[in-house]
């Protein structure tokens, strides 16, 4: 199968990415039965080009149920490391869990995403670190429709509340705003779980508001 690869001419695709793309060949599903991923990515650095992935944690959803026992979570063994960024998530170089290679981990990642909407917190440095992992493998772009619970969380603010449209909220802030518990923050799995839950809550706050439809969710 030939696909556009990054803009370039027409290239040969690796078959776990060819499997991968299959699976958007189906109807869109209602928003009550759309499936969604919340993931996240811990990275050596946030240099997309040149920092590497040490971890992807990634749970289900769908409707108003986070299913826990349907997660991914798989580290990554890399030659590039940054003793900095492991203040931060806390792996370390030689530590203890049992970590697979880039190749496997992004198989073991689009194997359980498929087709469902990805979900992150500032989601486009996540893909963006996703993306540039498959075209490291010789594979095209996530296909997957996106959505960011920071612009959801702007969006679902009343306008009288929102003082400066232009603010970036961070997850912590979220968090606190919505009185979910920070215990698990900065590890891949529990910002996956963090970012779930900051999912919800929005899209509750949206019900509440008579806005939550799919062309409210991703009309940024």
């Amino acid at each position: 199968m030939k696909i556009p690869f990054f803009g370039a001419k027409q290239k040969e695709i690796p078959p776990f990415y060819e499997a991968y793309a299959q699976s958007f060949n189906t109807a869109q599903p209602s928003l009550e039965s759309m499936p969604f991923i919340a993931f996240d990515t811990e990275t050596t650095g946030l240099d997309v080009k040149n920092d590497r992935i040490l971890c992807i944690g990634a749970v289900a959803i769908m409707g108003n149920t986070i299913y826990t026992d349907e997660a991914l979570e798989v580290y990554v063994e890399q030659d590039v490391y940054s003793s900095k960024s492991a203040e931060i998530h806390g792996i370390l170089k030689k530590g203890k869990q049992k970590r697979i290679t880039e190749e496997q981990a992004v198989k073991k990642f689009l194997d359980f995403i498929g087709n469902s909407v990805l979900v992150g917190h500032h989601v486009g440095y996540d893909v963006a670190m996703i993306n540039n992992a498959l075209k490291r493998l010789g594979a095209p772009r996530l296909k997957n429709k996106l959505l960011d619970t920071g612009l959801l969380y702007k969006n679902s603010i009343h306008e009288v509340n929102l003082l400066n449209k232009d603010k970036v909220y961070s997850l912590d802030e979220l968090c606190d705003e919505m009185k979910i518990s920070m215990e698990d923050r900065h590890t891949a799995a529990g910002d996956a779980y963090i970012t779930a839950l900051a999912f919800l809550k929005i899209c509750s706050r949206m019900r509440r508001n008579g806005k939550l439809t799919l062309k409210n969710l991703f009309k940024h």
